[in-house]
């Protein structure tokens, strides 16, 4: 969808596309096409990151049951760091490259991939070992580093995120994959797929400013990505978001994926052994019915290898 295509279509709830001054955009409509399969969320336990995404998606029906031919899909890993894989604070290079594959097998004409970092982008993508897994699948890396590639996007219905700048790929892709590495956060507890996106918006100083949880748990009304896959394969249990050490590192071998967002928060937090109404973040997105946080609810496949 060409962001003229996603203003034009939306004039109907919620949320004002600031930037073209047109009328109201209902971002939960702006999902691709859902994955279908009999379950809501699919946990994978003791493989490696590409072998756990194979048997994942499959259970799920499979990534062409979301990506169509000739579509362009955007991926929004954790590359906010500039360390190596092994330390956990970026999402697995292995894990990425194997997504990608499936989304060129299944015809999609580009897969880009981006993240707004917090180190020097350029050390990010590289060190991270990133760059090199998607351009070995055919995936092409893009800069979030500068503000003229976000759009500012304005809310009629939010309490605290009144407008926010997103990157244009969000906005002009047809399918938008969430990516995130699970690991411990020092002003969050964890950070998971809802945090995740703080990486597509230009201003994270105002979330960090103006009640971070509530920022986080009100942002997926402007965009839920389409498909979610947490990557607990190696987490940090502590000194998160970066990590201080490899001592830091534990190794799950775990994966989870999800087209509710805030499920696969819900499922994350109890791999660290916690409880979703303990994340603020998690309790405010359930409470504004961008999904659910109550497990018990939804059919959950469980897969050991």
């Amino acid at each position: 969808m060409k962001r003229r295509d996603f203003v034009k279509k939306s004039m109907n709830a919620g949320v004002l596309a600031g930037a073209s001054s047109l009328g109201l955009v209902s971002f939960n409509n702006l999902a691709g096409s859902a994955v279908t399969s009999g379950y809501d969320l699919v946990a994978v336990k003791g493989g490696e990151p590409d072998t756990m995404f194979d048997r994942a998606i499959a259970s799920l029906g499979g990534i062409k049951s979301l990506v169509k031919r000739g579509q362009s899909v955007v991926i929004k890993p954790n590359i906010g760091w500039d360390t190596s894989p092994e330390r956990a604070a970026n999402t697995n290079p292995k894990l990425v490259k194997r997504i990608i594959e499936h989304c060129k097998q299944a015809g999609a004409k580009d897969v880009y991939v981006f993240d707004h970092t917090c180190d020097t982008w350029t050390k990010c993508y590289t060190n991270s070992g990133i760059e090199k897994a998607v351009k070995e699948a055919g995936g092409k890396m893009v800069s979030g580093s500068s503000e003229g590639y976000y759009h500012l996007l304005e809310s009629t219905t939010t309490k605290r995120l009144k407008s926010v700048k997103v990157h244009e790929l969000i906005l002009e892709s047809d399918i938008f994959i969430n990516v995130p590495i699970l690991k411990h956060h020092s002003s969050t507890r964890i950070t998971s797929a809802m945090k995740n996106l703080m990486g597509i918006v230009w201003d994270r100083r105002y979330w960090h400013n103006n009640d971070l949880n509530q920022c986080i748990g009100e942002f997926p009304l402007y965009r839920k990505p389409d498909l979610n896959v947490v990557d607990a394969y190696a987490i940090l249990k502590r000194n998160g978001p970066r990590g201080v050490s490899i001592a830091d590192v534990l190794y799950p071998k775990s994966l989870l994926i999800s087209s509710d967002i805030v499920a696969i928060d819900a499922a994350a937090v109890k791999i660290f052994g916690n409880e979703p109404d303990r994340i603020p973040y998690i309790r405010i997105a359930d409470e504004l019915n961008i999904g659910t946080k109550d497990l018990s609810r939804l059919s959950i496949n469980r897969i050991k290898i």
